[in-house]
């Protein structure tokens, strides 16, 4: 699973007000009880359609699934709209991995099974 991964600090929910104009959204909450189980049926739900693409960021209890209609460059746009830089970003094929460098605070936010 092909991850992008944020570094720079971006304002949380302008980054999901960003995707959210050209995607389809369904969100997982949890709390410390149920993150697991959010994460799973997250996870799940990306299985099922290798169209969809979740973003999980620093201090929101959710995860995001976005399934985009039309064509959408996730990169361009995140470029675009932020001004990102090459360092301000990287890939990652680990998913566990970008959601644990979300949690850590080494990261930003995490998009998981980006094309």
């Amino acid at each position: 699973m092909n991850n992008l991964i944020i570094t720079k600090w971006i304002e949380p929910y302008k980054l999901l007000e960003t995707v959210k104009v050209y995607c389809e959204l369904t969100d997982y909450t949890f709390d410390g009880s149920n993150k697991i189980v959010q994460k799973n049926k997250m996870f799940s739900d990306l299985e099922k359609d290798s169209a969809k693409f979740a973003l999980y960021m620093k201090n929101v209890n959710k995860f995001y699934v976005f399934k985009s209609e039309k064509e959408f460059d996730l990169e361009s746009k995140l470029v675009e709209v932020f001004d990102f830089k090459k360092e301000d970003y990287f890939y990652s094929q680990d998913s566990e991995d970008a959601i644990s460098l979300v949690d850590m605070g080494k990261s930003e936010a995490s998009f998981l099974n980006v094309n």
